[in-house]
């Protein structure tokens, strides 16, 4: 972590990431794209998600999320480098044939080191690998839901699935959130813990730092006239009243609903449900 000297109000309590091991360079010109941004927006150029807008403007770096098409062909780390995309720091590797692609680092990856993607590789930190060979008990990262989609799940700073067990053609991973489930055993996944882990523990500090994150301000229901928000109205700090419980500015209830499907196809593969 990075503290800063109190030189205003807002820099007394602001924390931040030590960048100080990754590689100040520019991003891999090939490798990035123009970041086309909607600002919450819909078709019809009306507000459809609140509190977005504004933020430092990015280029968008492409992550090899499948790395399957490069098996059996070994990769060298040419630097790890910051993604203002993403949560995690990534890495730039080179291929034998010279290609370069960006991949998730994970923590404890460093540049000169090899990574491979084979169907039975070294049980090797950034190796990548089909389920049914990673021992249980491992740690894994960017895993796939479905094979030959790429990894979907475990893309965050600091986050690991753990292997449990491997029966009747299925994985079963226990998620960071405490849910396990099954994924097919041909499905691939990377071997470790992602990098940048002290990332939840970051204090923003100030309100600007928020607007650089494309964070817009967020008032509270309670602030507002009744006729803009169910908790509105009333002199001075006022309760919401004989509501069963939180509402929305739409009326609809806050905390504690199920926002999942009641017969969705993937139940079958949740084995336990997070707390």
């Amino acid at each position: 972590m990075k503290y800063y000297k109190p030189t205003t109000p807002s820099r007394r309590a602001m924390t931040g990431i030590d960048y100080s091991g990754l590689n100040k360079k520019e991003p891999e010109k090939k490798l990035t794209k123009t970041l086309v941004r909607s600002a919450g927006r819909g078709h019809k150029g009306r507000i459809t998600t609140r509190h977005k807008g504004g933020g430092h403007k990015r280029k968008y770096r492409l992550i090899d999320f499948k790395q399957t098409d490069k098996m059996n062909m070994p990769a060298k780390v040419m630097a790890l480098e910051y993604d203002p995309n993403r949560t995690c720091f990534i890495a730039l590797i080179e291929y034998q044939d010279k290609e370069k692609r960006y991949v998730l680092a994970p923590f404890g990856l460093a540049v000169g080191d090899e990574i491979v993607c084979q169907e039975k590789a070294p049980l090797k930190l950034g190796n990548r690998m089909q389920m049914k060979n990673i021992l249980s008990g491992t740690q894994v990262y960017n895993i796939e839901l479905w094979p030959g989609r790429g990894g979907q799940l475990i893309r965050s700073a600091g986050l690991s699935a753990q292997i449990l067990a491997n029966e009747g053609g299925y994985v079963h991973l226990k998620l960071p959130s405490g849910e396990v489930r099954m994924v097919k055993e041909n499905c691939w996944a990377s071997i470790g813990q992602l990098s940048n882990p002290e990332h939840n523990t970051i204090v923003i500090g100030k309100a600007g730092r928020s607007r650089w994150l494309g964070k817009r301000p967020t008032v509270r229901g309670s602030a507002m006239n009744p006729v803009d928000h169910p908790h509105g109205g009333g002199e001075g700090r006022t309760g919401i009243g004989l509501r069963r419980g939180p509402k929305t500015p739409w009326g609809k209830l806050a905390y504690g609903v199920k926002t999942r499907k009641k017969k969705k196809w993937s139940d079958k593969m949740i084995l336990k449900r997070r707390s």
